[in-house]
């Protein structure tokens, strides 16, 4: 399907891709007092005590928050049996650990986004998002319903992790940008926050891209450390205040059009588990992620209306010019992904039919 803004503006029409992800804003307990490496897993018999690290910071408006419910829902639904503590970015490791860290057993569970991973295995940015990717239904009909979850498991099996969806932000906002951008000259010399496939896509328009976590985009923002960062929409990025930084807000993000979350469990432990203990963690990955695309479309649009009314945010919206730059480039990096493995290649080509399949669906209905 060739790539173009009129194609994907009518999979946002008829796709029902939504903006973005999150949860609620602070509160939830902070684990970073109690005990850090005491207690055994295993207490008592079927007693047990987990740990969650994430990428996110500790009680992080929204998207931490949503790694302390996941854990209230799983300790009620096991009438307290099992309790997981949650580690914020920094807090028992570095933000972007969280994945050897789950891997190597240093923890049970971890939350995080899979293109955070890239740099292990560049075919895990398509159970995230990728640019002129799908929309969050769709993304989770192809991972659900279409054959998506067979090959991020076997893409995770070398690396001891089975994953699971764990939430979805829905289409991402373009991004904050200090300047407006006209043309596709603008992105040359740019320093920007953007992970994954999009940051590759920017680098061939000229751009440079900079990985950081949550924790660290405001104040390289405000520093000039970067010129520009993506992060989610409306709903998340208020509570970020990157309005106070940088007034232009573009849209839609081309490279997060659907961007799924995910909790990844250590697959050795996970093999040891009672296939009852096994169904209540899989059941509250299930309920956080559809949770949160409600609560995220039920709030994108009041926040949106706060940022341009009460603190002067200009919204913006990308031009075909640039539209086009961004779909030639994506095609590009697309294939170089592809070229990665044969693994890589199987599920690119899985994700690409999907794709087809799904938008000429979403185009009629």
């Amino acid at each position: 399907m060739k790539i173009s803004r009129k194609n994907f503006f009518k999979g946002i029409a008829f796709g029902t891709i939504s903006l973005p992800f999150l949860i609620r804003a602070f509160g939830g307990k902070n684990h970073a007092q109690e005990d850090a490496g005491g207690s055994p897993n295993v207490i008592t018999a079927r007693q047990y005590r987990w740990k969650m690290v994430t990428t996110w910071p500790p009680n992080f408006p929204i998207l931490g928050e949503a790694c302390n419910k996941y854990a209230e829902l799983v300790e009620k639904m096991s009438g307290g049996r099992i309790r997981i503590r949650v580690y914020g970015g920094n807090e028992l490791v570095p933000a972007l650990e969280a994945f050897d860290t789950v891997r190597t057993g240093g923890a049970e569970i971890g939350s995080g986004a899979a293109y955070y991973w890239a740099g292990k295995a560049p075919a895990a940015q398509f159970f995230a998002s990728v640019p002129f990717g799908m929309n969050a239904q769709q993304l989770n009909a192809w991972i659900i319903g279409g054959g998506g979850m067979e090959l991020w498991e076997e893409l995770y099996r070398d690396f001891n992790l089975v994953p699971m969806a764990g939430g979805n932000t829905g289409v991402q906002m373009g991004g904050w940008f200090n300047k407006e951008i006209n043309s596709v000259s603008d992105f040359k010399g740019l320093k920007m926050r953007i992970p994954g496939l999009g940051g590759d896509v920017l680098t061939k328009l000229g751009a440079s891209p900079v990985s950081l976590p949550g924790g660290q985009i405001y104040e390289n923002l405000v520093s000039g450390a970067v010129d520009a960062t993506e992060w989610v929409g409306p709903y998340n990025d208020y509570f970020m205040k990157f309005y106070e930084a940088a007034k232009f807000y573009y849209y839609p993000g081309m490279h997060e059009p659907g961007s799924q979350l995910s909790f990844g469990m250590n697959k050795s432990w996970w093999s040891k588990l009672s296939k009852t203990d096994q169904a209540i963690i899989e059941a509250a990955c299930n309920e956080e992620n559809s949770r949160q695309m409600a609560e995220t479309n039920a709030n994108n649009g009041i926040y949106l209306t706060k940022m341009i009314k009460d603190h002067g945010v200009t919204l913006k919206e990308f031009n075909e010019e640039i539209y086009d730059a961004f779909g030639a480039a994506s095609q590009e990096v697309f294939e170089e992904t592809r070229q990665h493995s044969a693994l890589a290649a199987k599920i690119h080509d899985s994700f690409a039919k999907a794709r087809n399949d799904l938008g000429r669906w979403s185009g009629l209905a």
